[in-house]
């Protein structure tokens, strides 16, 4: 089969499942496979597939067809501009987090830019550690309470030759920290509530992406509200926090961290941003 006829296949095999864009992911799908570029892919149109090229393939157009995600299908997900290992251990990123470390580097004071003070919190792939590592020159704190994607974590940091800039940790949030022992914290928590995760999210991220990245219990918010009361001991005077939210969560987010906690401390500033689609999507806190 040649590789215009086996696009032309897959394109009508992925419309039929109800793929969104199906001849993009099969092109996609094929670029991987074969090692092309899409001008590559273009000008070996005519090219005679072998029967083992095509079999795989085939696998690769019934998995996309059973709606699981093509990062997963092939593995890495480009972020930043750099590529990572994604594995269902992990959740794919996506481009709200990359608003997000935007918002970090153009807003963040740079007196919280403090080697082994700085984390990323809920970590999964890494992609946050990786990045502030990469961009800020900082010593990095990575923590995560699933170990499988502490190791995905840990593969992407030293194929990024960055793992002597990441230092990993299993924990329950920031509970094995010490007082003010960070000035920077950068997060992508569960947020979404457990109804929208269990009935109402795509199948691509429902039956596919891990629920324990994902669910944040009843309204989405457990793991927001604990954050922000570990925050009061552990984030130093003057420390700022760079949370991702749900787009509906603004109003409760606001009213949870303009509250002072049980040690009568608070944020002196605070901030929900939006994104590029004018959506609520980056809470921003200063530690008073």
């Amino acid at each position: 089969m040649r590789v215009a006829e086996i696009l032309q296949w897959a394109g009508l095999q992925l419309e039929q499942a109800g793929i969104e864009d199906p001849e993009l992911d099969a092109r996609l799908l094929l670029e991987y496979q074969l090692q092309k570029t899409r001008t590559e892919l273009f000008l070996a149109a005519q090219s005679l597939l072998d029967r083992e090229q095509v079999s795989r393939y085939q696998e690769h157009i019934a998995r996309r067809r059973r709606k699981e995600p093509i990062a997963y299908i092939l593995g890495q997900r480009e972020f930043w501009g750099l590529d990572f290992k994604v594995t269902p251990d992990v959740l794919i990123p996506r481009p709200e987090t990359e608003f997000m470390i935007e918002q970090v580097l153009a807003r963040c004071n740079p007196d919280c830019f403090i080697s082994e003070k700085i984390i990323d919190l809920c970590c999964g792939s890494g992609v946050i550690a990786a990045v502030l590592a990469v961009e800020t020159g900082c010593k990095i704190l990575a923590a995560d309470i699933a170990e499988d994607a502490l190791e995905i974590a840990r593969f992407n940091f030293v194929r990024l030759g960055i793992d002597d800039k990441i230092s990993l940790f299993q924990g329950d949030l920031l509970a094995s920290l010490p007082e003010d022992s960070l000035s920077l914290v950068v997060s992508n928590p569960p947020y979404v509530s457990r109804a929208e995760v269990l009935y109402n999210l795509p199948d691509e991220v429902r039956l596919y992406e891990p629920h324990l990245a994902l669910d944040g219990g009843e309204e989405g918010l457990d793991l927001v509200t604990r954050i922000r009361g570990q925050l009061d001991s552990r984030l130093c005077s003057g420390g700022e926090l760079f949370m991702e939210i749900g787009a509906d969560q603004k109003e409760a987010v606001l009213a949870l961290f303009r509250s002072t906690g049980e040690s009568g401390k608070g944020f002196s500033e605070i901030e929900v941003i939006k994104d590029y689609a004018g959506r609520d999507r980056v809470l921003h806190a200063v530690k008073a």
